[in-house]
């Protein structure tokens, strides 16, 4: 059935405060609030353009020691265990679900690492164990189960800034399929040096203040904060009351460029459409949208564009809450979402950050103070690196049901390749790209591009991607950390920053083989490299792609050879390569039918290839 998921509980941690203070766009007559500021330590640190957006309050003055999104994270869970700890659903002591999504994981604790490596230090263990993308979230689940939680499914998302709408939407795939009983979904992000100098390298912040939509626009300020949203199937809310739902969830991939977004917004439009066929509604049913927005000129302008595309005659109101708490990265979906339901519940159209004329180029409704608004829906837009789009539809509590019966689908394996090492010639080859062009990619999309290359375009093309690995980038977020350490924020890369983000790697290979559908990275720690085929068969399962490409890569240097010896000695069969396999709808030709997925753990791209191997033995 088309199943909707009702948000029982929420906890969070903005820069406008915790709870539902940090998502209040809700009160009428007034402007947006904003915590958007000129920041002392970015101006210390030598940045050109030191404005962002920190949590800072009561509950969280950022003066504790320890990783600040490990803090972030433990707010945002604190507050949404203790709103449970008394309700029907938890006592019942449900099958759980936990999936978070981030775009820079232990960001924080690895910027320690680079420098004492830097400096040919001593590296104490809590810095080696928690530099690594899956650290927050390993410790998050840690926590989780200490308060007695029963984890039986968990995943990390780290498709950058649409990470932790990819966890609300794969958490809702979960209660569909029945997996778990109640999830909770959410993201985190804190506020560092080694993004913060990346995004400025790339000219994407904003030298004043943002302004979404308008003319002058020059970029966003970064912002951190967490939230997590418990979720259970509608009609199974043992007594609580919704908050509110998620009924539909759309993803897709622009295939045009790593970091810049297609400006005809056709992939972020073919994302809301989907999320709204999910839902069984239309477009003008959602009376806000709230918008990726990330006050770039073209990414507004491509973002109004695809707005008109699904909307068409109707104008819905824009929400650039980014503007507000600043771009949250891996939280932003899910701090987003929060604000479009809490607006949504107050009956409240939110105001716009920014000042200046509205640009002609990029059409917005856009209001100066919040206004009376009843609307039953929402839709909520989100972009990323590699040109990942996610969206998801939002409804009003007390909205009526629309049942519609929708069966799963069966799912087989078609192919799997696996190699050691990178082929810039057989990738030319395959995609059609020039061999100069592909020669400059920087070598884990080429080595993941590689065993895609062995499947062949043909069979790829049209179909989506989702990618595991186990210390994902770390050796080229060294690299670009180094010269930062050594010069300064102003003396970043531009180059070199795109690659630092483990959702490059699946756009790019987009790009190559022309995948438009649903894209996505997972690093979830010990069992990264197993998760792209447990979501990928349920992205075919539910109809959000006819195919995947579902693969893992490894490529190992300095940095993670480090940590392999020394903090994750017992994953020391982790070596260079990369394992890309092909699954879809047809069962034409196929290995095997995925029916039951008995994964047995492993780290690395060879667990993959080996779990292939094992379903393709059981046909």
């Amino acid at each position: 059935m088309r199943l909707r998921a009702s948000a029982l509980a929420y906890g969070v941690v903005s820069p406008l405060g915790v709870g539902d203070d940090g998502v209040d766009v809700a009160r009428i007559g007034e402007p947006a609030r904003i915590a958007i500021r000129k920041d002392d330590e970015m101006v210390a640190r030598g940045f050109l353009r030191p404005f962002c957006a920190r949590a800072s309050d009561a509950s969280f003055d950022g003066t504790e020691p320890g990783d600040r999104a490990n803090r972030l994270l433990d707010r945002a869970m604190d507050q949404l265990l203790d709103a449970l700890a008394n309700s029907e659903v938890w006592i019942a002591r449900p099958r759980i679900g936990f999936v978070l999504g981030t775009s820079s994981g232990g960001m924080c604790t690895a910027e320690a690492l680079f420098e004492r490596r830097a400096r040919a230090e001593t590296v104490p263990p809590d810095v080696a164990r928690g530099a690594t993308y899956f650290a927050p979230f390993e410790r998050a689940r840690a926590r989780l189960e200490g308060r007695g939680a029963r984890v039986v499914q968990s995943m990390q998302i780290v498709t950058a800034c649409a990470a932790s709408t990819w966890a609300l939407g794969v958490g809702l795939r979960w209660l569909e399929a029945r997996a778990v009983d109640l999830v909770l979904a959410g993201g985190y992000d804190a506020f560092c040096t080694f993004v913060a100098s990346g995004f400025e390298a790339l000219r994407a912040t904003s030298a004043s203040m943002p302004a979404p939509f308008r003319v002058g626009r020059d970029g966003m300020a970064l912002g951190e904060g967490a939230a997590l949203v418990a979720l259970v199937r509608e009609g199974e809310e043992a007594g609580a009351e919704p908050r509110f739902f998620l009924g539909g969830f759309g993803a897709s991939t622009d295939a045009v460029h790593i970091t810049a977004p297609d400006r005809t917004g056709g992939g972020v439009a073919r994302a809301g459409k989907a999320a709204l066929a999910d839902a069984a509604l239309d477009a003008a049913t959602c009376g806000v949208v709230s918008a990726h927005a990330t006050s770039t000129p073209y990414n507004d302008a491509m973002e109004s564009r695809a707005i008109a595309t699904l909307f068409g005659d109707v104008s819905p109101v824009v929400h650039p809450f980014k503007a507000q708490i600043g771009h949250t990265l891996g939280a932003a979906g899910v701090l987003e979402t929060l604000a479009l339901a809490h607006s949504m519940h107050a009956r409240v159209a939110p105001a716009a950050a920014g000042t200046g004329t509205l640009d002609a180029d990029a059409p917005a409704r856009l209001l100066e103070r919040a206004e009376p608004h009843t609307f039953d829906a929402g839709l909520k837009i989100s972009a990323a690196f590699g040109g990942a789009n996610a969206s998801l539809v939002v409804e009003r509590a007390g909205t009526k049901a629309r049942a519609e019966p929708r069966t799963r689908r069966r799912v087989y394996l078609k192919a799997f390749e696996r190699v050691d090492a990178v082929d810039a010639a057989a990738v030319a080859a395959a995609s059609g790209e020039a061999a100069d062009k592909v020669a400059r990619a920087d070598e884990i999309s080429l080595l993941l591009a590689t065993a895609v290359a062995k499947l062949g375009r043909a069979r790829v093309e049209g179909g989506g991607i989702v990618v595991g690995h186990y210390l994902a980038t770390i050796d080229i977020n060294e690299r670009f950390y180094a010269r930062v350490l050594a010069k300064g924020p102003p003396s970043a890369e531009p180059r070199l920053f795109p690659p630092t983000s483990p959702n490059l790697m699946p756009g790019q290979v987009a790009i190559y083989f022309g995948l438009t559908g649903p894209s996505a990275a997972v690093a979830s720690g010990r069992n990264a490299a197993l998760d792209p085929l447990v979501l990928g068969a349920d992205l075919v399962a539910w109809g959000d792609a006819d195919k995947m490409v579902v693969a893992a890569v490894d490529l190992l240097g300095p940095a993670s050879t480090f940590l392999l010896g020394d903090a994750f000695a017992d994953a020391r069969g982790v070596r260079t390569g990369a394992v890309a396999a092909l699954v879809d709808c047809d069962p034409d030709g196929a290995l095997a039918a995925i029916d039951r997925l008995d994964l047995e753990p492993g780290e690395g791209h060879a667990s993959l290839a080996d779990a292939l191997a094992r379903l393709a033995t059981r046909r």
